[in-house]
């Protein structure tokens, strides 16, 4: 087919069947359905699953992708829409890659996205290169997330669904990933549109709830993980108020995150506390009131920059900004100090800054994803 041959749905200019795609399949819904569509789209469909933990129970565990029952789902979608399916045993890298700073991380005070850690050295580093190795066009991933071409090139884009979107846990996906990755699910209007391709062709995981849970902590006791990560690392120490007046004592820093209220077992005060600040080094919780979780500065590092030219070559901008998943973005001033480090100065102050999450940045003006980097120093 020549090169003036209009473009295929994935943007090559060739016919599918010309075109052989590598879809990571985790066994939920949207990578099947992703797989299902372009395998019934005549494209060369290759399924791949990793292997990524074996925890016992979590294998049996409703909603926790990548176990047992999940390279069942994965393997039957492959049957059904009959393209090859391959699992690839990941355990080791997933485990030195991501669980081990997981568990690090917790017990450094911080508050880990173990989700994008996956993303950018399992995922979109290992697989990706897998998918080369096989000799395919692209990969294909069923996250919620936008990939457009703009006047430079690729862009990372938000979902159309934003309830659904996943672009704070991809913003460290360099320019080269996104030149070779394909998100066909990120212009949905929502989840439901997703099902009903699932029905349509007929998926045995049509109906599969959608997973909750970090993959590796699937009933949610990231404590329990970490103490059978690193043993005996919960050492108790005391509940301090912001003046080091003792209030209570607790099993461990690793039980506590940054602006929590609950399960604290300080209960009887006039006012309500939230935990401020954990001292790793003294074994402390130091709660204060919410007033004190505010705050306008925020440190950034290790960033990766997808926007338009150079970091430092802009100098202060405007941009928007999410310091968690579960928040819209929010006007912000970006500060670059270096390629990799930068000063994020929110607008308005918000509440829960905690080391070790994500700081996402995107185009005030639009949806497309700049980058990011990790929130540290006690931001």
């Amino acid at each position: 087919m020549s090169l003036d041959s209009p473009l295929n749905s994935l943007g090559f200019a060739k016919s599918p069947a010309q075109t052989r795609v590598v879809v990571a399949m985790s066994g939920g819904v949207d990578s099947s359905v992703v797989a299902a569509k372009l395998a019934e789209e005549g494209y060369d469909v290759v399924g791949v699953t990793l292997q990524l933990y074996d925890h016992g129970a979590a294998l049996a565990k409703k909603g926790a992708c990548c176990a047992g029952r999940d390279i069942h789902d994965a393997r039957r979608v492959a049957e059904e829409m009959g393209f090859p399916h391959y699992v690839l045993d990941y355990e080791n890298t997933f485990r030195e890659a991501v669980m081990d700073e997981f568990a690090d991380s917790y017990l450094g005070g911080a508050t880990p996205v173990p989700c994008i850690r996956c993303n950018e050295r399992v995922k979109f580093k290992d697989l990706l290169e897998t998918a080369k190795d096989l000799d395919a066009d692209c990969m294909a991933t069923g996250h919620y997330i936008q990939r457009m071409m703009g006047a430079n090139g690729a862009e990372l884009h938000s979902a159309a669904d934003p309830t659904k979107d996943q672009s704070y846990f991809l913003f460290s996906t360099t320019q080269d990933q996104l030149d070779y990755l394909r998100f066909p699910l990120g212009h949905h209007a929502s989840k439901e549109e997703t099902r009903a391709l699932a029905a349509k062709y007929g998926l045995s995981v049509a109906d599969k709830p959608d997973s909750q849970d970090i993959c590796f902590v699937p009933n949610g006791d990231y404590a329990a993980v970490i103490e059978k990560l690193r043993p005996g690392a919960a050492e108790p120490g005391n509940i301090v108020d912001t003046d080091g007046k003792v209030l209570g004592t607790h099993k461990g820093v690793i039980h506590y995150t940054i602006g929590q209220r609950r399960g604290l077992g300080i209960g009887g005060l006039a006012d309500p506390l939230y935990v401020v600040k954990l001292d790793v080094d003294r074994k402390e919780v130091i709660v204060g009131p919410k007033d004190l979780l505010a705050t306008r500065r925020v440190p950034i590092r290790e960033i990766n920059w997808i926007g338009d030219g150079n970091l430092m070559d802009m100098g202060e901008r405007q941009i928007a900004v999410r310091v968690r998943s579960t928040r819209p973005p929010t006007d912000a001033v970006l500060r670059p100090i270096s390629e990799t480090e930068a000063e994020v100065e929110l607008l308005v102050a918000e509440q829960g800054v905690s080391p070790g999450q994500a700081c996402v940045f995107y185009d005030p003006d639009s949806t497309r994803v700049l980058g990011g980097g990790w929130i540290w120093r006690g931001a």
